[in-house]
């Protein structure tokens, strides 16, 4: 799957994201949304998709940025994925003009998996809930 173990602030061996990183990083969320809105992506693939960018991580030199994505459903999520790193310089010319940074960051996107892992710990939790529970005939 991804290379990311879920929207967890800290990146692995690293530090936290100053606050410049954060609001550059949702800056660039709104700006690759409005891209993919506007619908100015002419592959098919991605022209018949709702796709959701959960979540735009920057490095701390501002050059570069993983954009997290999901499709409505969770359905198709590697050819799209693949599609939008096929369209990456396209989206980073689109976005040069609409964010206010010296140099547009280089983007790359990744598959969010997040929403998949927290599924398997809400199925886990339930299920450890349900073995926790007394039989009402025991007693």
């Amino acid at each position: 799957m991804g290379g990311r173990s879920g929207h967890g602030k800290s990146p692995v061996g690293g530090k936290a994201p100053s606050q410049r990183q954060l609001r550059v990083g949702e800056e660039l969320r709104h700006a690759i949304v409005r891209v993919l809105e506007r619908g100015d992506l002419r592959d098919p693939v991605i022209a018949n998709a709702t796709i959701t960018v959960t979540e735009v991580r920057v490095s701390p030199d501002l050059k570069n940025a993983t954009a997290y994505v999901v499709p409505l459903g969770g359905a198709n999520a590697e050819p799209i994925v693949a599609a939008l790193e096929k369209a990456r310089a396209f989206v980073r010319h689109q976005i040069a003009s609409m964010v206010n940074l010296r140099y547009a960051p280089d983007i790359k996107f990744e598959r969010d998996t997040s929403f998949d892992e927290a599924g398997k710990i809400d199925a886990l939790l339930k299920s450890v809930m349900s073995d926790d529970t007394p039989d009402k005939d025991a007693g």
